[in-house]
Parts: C-alpha cells; sequence; structure tokens
C-alpha cells in the first residue's frame, strides 16, 4: 500500500499552529490531486487545505476543532492505483493520542487535546508545551505562572516572561508573573431585557477582539497628529485620473499615494520600521506596509503590501487594488496577510476627521489618515500672508 501523509502546512512565518474548523473529505472519500480536503484556521486567516496527491482519505487523525502543530501529520491518504477503503478509519477517543503510522522524520509527532492538558484540566498550547519541554520548565511550575490568554491559558509570553525570572530568583511564580504579564479584567455583567437581540460574534470577530486588547496590554499606545495640506496631491489626482485609468486599467486613489509616502519615509526614518522583542530591537531589512481594510461582513482584515518602497505609484496602485478586492472576496493567501512592518488604516473612508488606531502587534507604530476636508488656512507668500481655502487632512 501507498501512504502518503498530509501534514498540517505552515500558514505564515509566524505561525506555529492551526486549528481544524472542517474536514471537506471523511475516510473513504477519493480525492483529486489539488482538490480541498480540510478548512483550517489560524490567528491570521482562514484557508482551505488542497491535497498535494490524488488517492483515497484511509485516516483522520484529528477531529475538527482540534488545534495543531505545524508539520504535524493530520491524514494517511492511500495513493495506490487500487485504494480501496473498507470502512471509515477515524482517530481513537479523546482519552487517546492518536497514533502516527508515517516513517517521515521531518514532521513532529502531534498530541491529542487531551495531552495538552495538565492533571488540573488546564490547557497548554502544542507551542507553550515545547517551550517548556526546551527550558525544563516542569508541570508543577507551569501550573504556577499566572495566565494573560484566554480562559487564563499561559501564552508564549507568559513563560518566555517567566523563564529568565525562574533562573534567577526563588520568589513565588505566580508573584513574579504578574508583575511582568498584566491582570486579567473581569469584564462586567451585562443585563439582557426580553426585546433584545443576542447575535454571537464570528470567529474573526472575536480573533480581532482578542489581538485588541492584547496590543493594548503590550504596548503603552501613545497618539500625536498633524495636520497636512494634501492640495496640490489633490489637484494632481484630479487632473491624472481619467487618463491613469485609461491607460493603466486601474483607479488611482489616495491610499497608494499615502503608502508610497510613507514608505518613501520609513526609508529617511528606518528607527520606525522595526519590532521590540523582550529587551532587543528588530531592525527590519524590507519595507512591507499592510494597510487596514473593511470587510463587508463589517470585520477588518490587514493585507500586506511587500517591499513598498521598491515600487512606483503605478505598482503600489495596482497592489493596492488587487489586495483589497481580494480581501472583499475572502480570497486572501495566508502570504498576502504575513510579514507587514508598518499599517496603514485610512479613517477617512468612514467620514471621520481623525482615529486613534491600535497597534498591530509585533510592530511598533500604525498611522491613521483622515478625511481630506476643503478649510480656510492661512498660506505664507513672498507678497505677505494670505487666507486661502486648502485641502487638509489629519493623520
Amino acid at each position: 500500500m501507498a501512504q502518503f501523509d498530509l501534514i498540517m502546512p505552515k500558514m505564515g512565518e509566524s505561525v506555529a499552529e492551526a486549528t481544524i474548523i472542517k474536514w471537506l473529505k471523511q475516510p473513504g472519500d477519493t480525492i483529486e490531486l489539488d482538490e480541498p480536503v480540510l478548512e483550517i484556521a489560524t490567528d491570521k486567516v482562514d484557508s482551505e487545505i488542497p491535497s498535494p496527491v490524488a488517492g483515497i482519505l484511509e485516516k483522520i487523525l484529528f477531529q475538527e476543532g482540534e488545534t495543531i502543530l505545524v508539520n504535524a501529520v493530520i491524514a494517511h491518504i492511500n495513493t495506490s492505483a487500487d485504494a480501496v477503503v473498507s470502512a471509515p478509519v477515524v482517530t481513537a477517543p479523546a482519552t487517546a493520542a492518536p497514533v502516527m503510522e508515517s516513517t517521515s522524520t521531518s514532521s513532529p509527532i502531534a498530541e491529542s487535546d487531551t495531552d495538552y492538558r495538565s492533571a488540573s484540566g488546564r490547557f497548554y498550547s502544542p507551542l507553550v508545551r515545547n517551550i517548556a519541554k526546551e527550558e525544563n520548565v516542569s508541570m508543577e511550575e507551569l501550573e504556577k505562572i499566572v495566565g494573560t490568554g484566554k480562559d487564563g491559558r499561559v501564552t508564549k509570553n507568559d513563560i518566555l516572561a517567566f523563564i529568565p525570572q525562574r533562573s534567577s530568583s526563588s520568589a513565588p511564580v505566580a508573584v513574579k508573573a504578574q508583575a511582568t504579564a498584566p491582570e486579567r479584567i473581569q469584564a462586567p455583567a451585562v443585563s439582557v431585557s426580553g426585546g433584545d437581540e443576542i447575535i454571537e460574534m464570528d470567529r474573526m470577530r472575536k480573533l480581532i477582539a482578542d489581538h485588541m486588547v492584547m496590543s493594548k496590554a503590550v504596548s503603552p499606545h501613545v497618539t500625536s497628529f498633524i495636520e497636512v495640506d494634501m492640495t496640490s496631491i489633490v489637484q494632481w489626482r484630479d487632473k491624472v485620473k481619467s487618463t491613469f485609468e485609461k491607460r493603466e486599467g486601474e483607479k488611482i486613489t489616495f491610499t497608494p499615494i499615502i503608502i508610497e509616502a510613507v514608505a518613501k519615509a520609513i526609508k529617511d526614518f528606518p528607527m520606525i520600521n522595526v519590532s521590540v522583542d523582550g529587551t532587543s530591537i528588530i531592525k527590519r531589512k524590507n519595507i512591507n506596509i499592510g494597510m487596514a481594510t473593511a470587510l463587508p461582513s463589517g470585520n477588518l482584515i490587514v493585507p500586506v503590501i511587500k517591499n513598498a518602497d521598491m515600487m512606483n505609484l503605478i505598482g503600489v496602485t495596482k497592489s493596492v487594488n488587487s489586495l483589497a478586492a481580494r480581501a472583499r472576496a475572502n480570497k486572501l493567501s495566508p502570504d498576502d496577510i504575513a510579514g507587514g512592518t508598518f499599517t496603514v488604516t485610512n479613517v477617512g473612508s468612514f467620514g471621520n476627521v481623525m482615529g486613534t488606531p491600535i497597534i498591530s502587534q509585533p510592530q511598533v507604530a500604525i498611522m491613521a489618515v483622515g478625511v481630506i476636508k476643503k478649510k480656510p488656512a492661512v498660506i505664507e507668500t513672498p507678497q505677505g500672508d494670505v487666507i486661502a481655502i486648502r485641502h487638509l487632512m489629519f493623520c
């Protein structure tokens, strides 16, 4: 029998695990080459996973809702020409870890959800488990760490903050962890009356909420505004937009013009293009500009223009329009939203004069641009100051 091990693919440079949303195929089903087998979700994007081979799905090793490490074997596909599955084969119950039949040495052995829970029932993600194993952190020590994740879970940052304290101090772990991790705030109880409608958040909205709270806890947010005179840009765009669209087949908005300016500014001030890792500052080589994009569902996603500083205005315009269209059609790939080093969000598209956005971690800054409005302004000229109508924008 020719067996192919289907693995959990890596869905971005910072993605270590993914959750199975839905199996599109069941044991015994025939699979064509590049046919989607399952849907997975990471903290960045939802994706369908195609099969790299044709055959019959023989065995599913993990069920829907389970979170799996990347590169772990998640299913077996029989690729022999006379493949026949007599009965559907699924994983053992959640009380036992699935048996891996792979002979590959490159894929780590994954564990069941039960194996990620301690005797007390506390859940630890595969990533936290791996860090604990590498750093010789005992289960007793893990149990004492105050988790800042959802439902009190220990996050990567929690255990990484604990490790240096563990080696340098004998103080109780919970006390030390609380010194570095923000205290979890209990949300107030909300009363519901008979005429109220309760709407369950979708997965993306829950992720956005969690990420925003996390970002505010990780970084002090300091906001400043300047008012920019956009008159020359407005006049230039009004002059060229028709010919630009005819020549390039693309509409030119203010967004690519602003993104091009941001990329040039980052070139001049590269220390804004960084991430902070503990006490280390990582200075990014590439200038990858994220553009916050509103979706029809009301949610928000941030596709990324890679190496924006190497593009001219035409290139940036084409990238902006393509990414925005694919975002609204739910056609973005994981790579389209990975690797951002600075983010721009246009709150002016909603008519807002200005806004105070939340940083997209692990970046250190985000810029919001407001609506462009005509206003009277004082203009300095060689003949003296005059009051004129100008196109002004806060950012």
